[in-house]
């Protein structure tokens, strides 16, 4: 299992299992066109609660391009709330496309937090 600030994940073992992905995969798919971000513009690290402290550092880290077209996802997302419409089927975000550019750096931060807090919290002997 890999272990983060996010907690234990079953993601590697089930893509290891040709088995359950071949279940899970189509379930997968289907919860991301229900849920509805994509009708948005929306890519799934859009949508991470920016308020935790490990967000706010990751998102210093996006690159200048990254955090341009995340803003641009934003604010097209908050004109078609207002409109109360979704965008145009070809404004979509396509399931290729939805890659998680954020979750890298947000585990990043969350191990440096961890060894931070190890090196912190050291307890030193005398021999």
């Amino acid at each position: 299992m890999v272990f983060g600030s996010l907690g234990p994940s079953l993601a590697p073992y089930l893509k290891s299992s040709r088995t359950i992905y071949g279940w899970i995969k189509p379930i997968a798919n289907w919860y991301a066109k229900a849920s509805g971000y994509q009708k948005y513009g929306f890519k799934y690290d859009d949508l991470l609660i920016e308020e935790r402290d490990d967000v706010q550092r990751a998102l210093t880290r996006l690159t200048p391009r990254e955090k341009y077209d995340r803003a641009f996802r934003l604010k097209r997302a908050s004109q078609a709330s207002v409109l109360h419409t979704p965008l145009s089927q070809k404004e979509w975000t396509k399931r290729e496309e939805d890659v998680r550019y954020l979750k890298p750096h947000v585990v990043d931060v969350s191990n440096e937090n961890a060894e931070r807090k190890k090196w912190d919290t050291l307890v030193l002997e005398r021999k």
